[in-house]
């Protein structure tokens, strides 16, 4: 006879407190967690270590059935059987029946979230370009031409980089699956880069100042549809010349309005540790609104749905925003934002080393032991003359005569 019943039972489940183990007797025990969930856990020790195995919920799974379904595990275990091991192996043959978005899943938290330093870079490839077109499918079904066709379709969007890293991706996934013994044969193989987006070259796409005119005029006659976080955002990417995650993920912690300054912590960076980064006058006047605009939000650009997967906007946000645009001018990207904010600071006339260390840049060779260049007074001189150049050309006004930028504090 064991030692609960279901009065008590029912009495601990109204009360709703955590219940790390009521025994019942032989090992079978009753939990409750702080959401509520009762359910019944067979204790045992295997090879000299102490087991645990999920039997099942109450009331589903009855107190006089769990105490049967307990004792027949108990039968298992004296016949030499780990029958919590049973149970994984059971899960995991279970997973080897998936789909195509169940491998995915167990291979980023295998492979890509615990392992690199930007898991959403992969996961934004997978969820966006991947799963679409193959994720409802087993993935024993996935054939070569299928997984080509696929990669041709994003490199004809304009897009081979992605393309080349949805190849590298997918591979690594299949061979995680031939593993699992999700698949037989990995259908990737025998895909090599020049089925995808071939050889990569350096991008080379900025915005001159005449383009630059045409996408500020765009953004303020289609305000109501790219909306005003879309608007700055594009504007702080210009004259901060920063990465777009080190933007959409920040945190009002980081920055000192008063003093001007951004503290970008060192996991945001893609290589080095944390940087501090000057604020001109007018990147101050945009993050201010930013702040009104956040409604209390740790972060400076929030979810702006409900399902707030990240807590900050989704990185693809803006990107999807400009698409939509209608401002006539040829494909670019959010990067090129940062090439075109590199390329105002030439126009300028700002140093190679002060642009260079705007940006996060290690500077090149013996430069980067020998040359102590680009203070932080001369980054935020550099910062103020982009800003005042970005307002004249929001203004109209493009080709701005290049004033000279002295070494000192240039005001």
């Amino acid at each position: 006879m064991g030692k609960l019943n279901d009065i008590q039972l029912r009495t601990f489940i109204r009360v709703g407190e955590a219940i790390a183990g009521k025994s019942d007797g032989a090992g079978l025990t009753f939990t409750l967690s702080k959401a509520g969930v009762a359910s019944w856990v067979l204790r045992y020790r295997f090879a000299g270590r102490a087991k645990e195995l999920t039997l099942g919920r109450y009331p589903d799974l009855s107190l006089a059935d769990a105490r049967k379904l307990a004792g027949a595990k108990r039968v298992d275990v004296q016949q030499v059987i780990d029958v919590a091991a049973v149970k994984q192996q059971q899960k995991a043959l279970a997973k080897q029946q998936g789909s195509v978005s169940e491998l995915a899943e167990l291979w980023l938290n295998h492979a890509i979230r615990s392992k690199h330093k930007h898991p959403e870079v992969t996961e934004r490839v997978v969820k966006r370009d991947i799963l679409p077109s193959l994720g409802k499918k087993d993935p024993k079904s996935i054939t070569t031409g299928e997984v080509t066709r696929l990669l041709a379709t994003i490199n004809a969007s304009g897009r081979p980089t992605i393309s080349n890293d949805a190849l590298r991706y997918l591979k690594s996934m299949f061979a995680y699956g031939e593993v699992l013994g999700m698949v037989d044969r990995s259908p990737v193989d025998r895909i090599k880069t020049e089925h995808a987006g071939g050889k990569e070259k350096a991008r080379e796409r900025f915005l001159s100042q005449a383009e630059l005119i045409k996408l500020f005029h765009a953004m303020q006659e289609s305000e109501a549809s790219f909306g005003r976080d879309n608007e700055l955002a594009v504007k702080l990417l210009l004259a901060l010349g920063c990465r777009k995650m080190e933007l959409f993920a920040a945190k009002w912690s980081e920055f000192d309005l008063n003093e001007g300054r951004w503290r970008i912590p060192a996991e945001r960076i893609k290589k080095g540790g944390a940087r501090e980064l000057p604020l001109s006058d007018k990147a101050i006047e945009w993050l201010q609104e930013l702040r009104i605009r956040a409604c209390n939000n740790e972060y400076v650009f929030p979810a702006r749905r409900t399902s707030k997967r990240f807590g900050h906007v989704s990185p693809d946000t803006t990107w999807r925003a400009l698409t939509a645009l209608d401002h006539g001018l040829d494909h670019f990207t959010i990067h090129d934002l940062r090439r075109t904010s590199r390329t105002l600071m030439s126009e300028l006339g700002v140093p190679f080393d002060v642009a260079e260390k705007i940006l996060g840049h290690n500077l090149p060779g013996l430069a980067a032991i020998y040359d102590r260049g680009g203070s932080l007074q001369q980054q935020q001189s550099a910062l103020e003359k982009v800003a005042h150049l970005l307002m004249d050309l929001e203004e109209g006004s493009a080709d701005v005569t290049i004033l000279p930028f002295r070494r000192g504090i240039d005001a």
